[in-house]
């Protein structure tokens, strides 16, 4: 029984804690004491290099997701200005504070569209760097 691995599931337990440490990663390990008589020791245990091999496609898929939020926070946010200056329109009592909001909005849906923008570019240049590292050479000569 004492040998069996528990799982314990708590709110940020994360898969990769699991894995099983590679031999072949090389680990950079420090033991300081301070000197204010107070915290005692401290262990600090960095890996510097896990994986000799980049995975393109899990990039590539992340960028995509990302790219995919941008956009739907653009969407929403765009749908919230529109939503604010029909406000502005029906209720003139409060009109300058919805147009306030409605201007915010569409900052926030320009920055959302921006990011969306960005994260495509960091996808399209996974896939190239996929590409290239796959790709077959071509010997002529």
């Amino acid at each position: 029984m004492s040998e069996e691995k528990h799982h314990h599931h708590h709110l940020f337990h994360h898969k990769h804690e699991d894995k099983p440490v590679d031999d072949d990663a090389v680990a950079y390990s420090e033991t300081t004491y301070a000197t204010d008589g107070y915290t005692g020791y401290d262990e600090t245990t960095q890996v510097l290099a896990d994986d000799p091999t980049p995975d393109y496609k899990k990039e590539e898929k992340h960028h995509k997701h990302l790219e995919h939020l941008g956009e739907l926070g653009a969407a929403a946010a765009g749908i919230y200005a529109l939503h604010e200056k029909h406000k502005a329109e029906k209720d003139p009592e409060h009109a300058h504070k919805h147009k306030i909001e409605e201007e915010i909005a569409a900052v926030a849906a320009v920055g959302a569209g921006g990011y969306a923008f960005h994260e495509h570019h960091e996808k399209k240049e996974a896939k190239e760097e996929y590409e290239e590292s796959h790709e077959k050479k071509h010997h002529f000569f």
